[in-house]
């Protein structure tokens, strides 16, 4: 008879911050870990994606966690509304956001029923995974054609 996989477990929760935006028309993803969720570290993730979009203009769609409210997130996105249209998912709707689908393939490729000694070695895992996305446009593009 088969039996489940074991998965060994040291008991302590390794994870890592990261911060993501994508592209959908031309399916470029954009991220940034960092050591925590908050207003500084996303402005400064808005200052990464600054530096791509400026130029061109953008349309951010973000959804409802806290750091995104901010006042301090909400005056540099006044300062920057000549390039930038930011709008507000509803509350409590992932089903709207397509970085939930990159999420969910980085953890199906990546990161599912895998046991990591280390969080250097998860690290790795998530670089490679986030590194192929850009070989791979048609698969990323499968996730998103809801969205397009």
């Amino acid at each position: 008879m088969g039996h489940p996989p074991e998965v060994p477990v040291t008991g302590e929760r390794k994870n890592v911050k990261i911060l993501g935006a994508i592209e959908l028309w031309r399916t470029r993803f954009h991220y940034r870990e960092d050591h925590a969720f908050n207003a500084d570290t996303y402005l400064a993730f808005l200052e990464q994606l600054a530096r791509s979009y400026r130029w061109q203009g953008a349309i951010l769609i973000q959804d409802n966690a806290s750091y995104h409210k901010d006042s301090e997130v909400w005056t540099w996105f006044r300062c920057n509304r000549h390039w930038l249209e930011v709008h507000q998912l509803p509350p409590y709707s992932p089903e709207l956001n397509p970085t939930e689908r990159l999420w969910q393939h980085t953890r199906r490729t990546g990161t599912h029923n895998r046991y990591f000694a280390s969080r250097a070695e998860l690290e790795t895992t998530l670089s490679r995974v986030f590194g192929e996305m850009p070989h791979h446009p048609a698969l990323i593009r499968s996730y998103l054609l809801p969205f397009c």
